[in-house]
């Protein structure tokens, strides 16, 4: 039997502002059925949280949101920096985003996404009586590799991993390392339907029910690295002034050179 599912993007839905149910909204919008998976764009989260701010206070809001710096790249345009911010997620402004917010503000992520993913996947249980899971998804770039894709940042009632290790392949060669973020596949795809132009911020997936299970299983945060097992945790340029910095530091421990003799 083939395996299939399908996404479908929710239309209809109103611009969300601070206090919105947004659980309501989506469950009036759309009839869901157990095993359905709910990708919300994170911004509506954000928008309905209050989590806007001034647009002249960009910087400083980039500023606050940040908690360790990774790399920066100076160019025509300014400055980009790629920072670790309160949510663990690593990426460019800490999240800080101009696009689709009201005229003259920016975004910032919801304080804490997983719990915001469990509070709307709560309410629309219950209105509702399905069984469904939520992602909240928002756009970042990778290393290495141009151009954006959409991943999960908060997540509930999903197994955001599909863990196959110990499980042998079509060849029977048992698999060591093999666990897709489920949660990343789904939310990606389902930009594919969102689009950032369309003013659909909410995509259903369906027939992918066995990744749906309780509220409490880890949320997205499980999805970052722990530092310990980071290859990749600062910058190639900073890599390089911090080696540059502590050859200075030892050799000036270690007092002038002496001369040739």
């Amino acid at each position: 039997m083939a395996v299939k599912f399908s996404i479908e993007g929710v239309e209809g839905l109103p611009e969300i502002s601070r206090g919105d149910d947004l659980a309501a909204l989506v469950a009036g919008a759309v009839d869901l059925a157990d095993g359905d998976i709910l990708v919300v764009t994170s911004k509506v989260v954000s928008k309905s949280e209050g989590r806007v701010v001034q647009a002249d206070d960009r910087e400083a809001a980039i500023a606050a949101e940040t908690v360790r710096v990774v790399a920066t790249r100076e160019h025509e345009g300014g400055v980009t920096r790629i920072v670790e911010n309160r949510q663990g997620i690593i990426g460019a402004a800490a999240g800080v985003d101009a696009s689709n917010a009201p005229h003259g503000t920016v975004l910032l992520l919801p304080i804490d996404p997983d719990a915001s993913a469990r509070a709307l996947a709560t309410g629309i249980r219950a209105l509702t009586g399905a069984t469904v899971g939520v992602i909240l998804s928002d756009t970042l770039g990778r290393p290495w590799r141009e151009g954006q894709t959409d991943i999960a940042i908060g997540a509930a009632g999903v197994h955001v991993f599909d863990d196959l290790r110990g499980q042998a392949d079509a060849s029977g060669k048992p698999l060591v390392v093999t666990m897709p973020c489920v949660a990343d596949e789904v939310a990606g795809a389902a930009e594919l339907v969102k689009g950032k132009a369309s003013r659909i911020p909410v995509a259903v997936v369906r027939g992918l029910g066995r990744f749906v299970g309780d509220l409490d299983l880890p949320g997205a945060r499980s999805i970052q690295r722990p530092a310990e097992r980071d290859l990749f945790r600062i910058g190639a340029d900073e890599a390089y002034n911090e080696g540059y910095r502590d050859g200075f530091d030892e050799a000036q421990a270690e007092g002038p050179l002496n001369p040739a003799g």
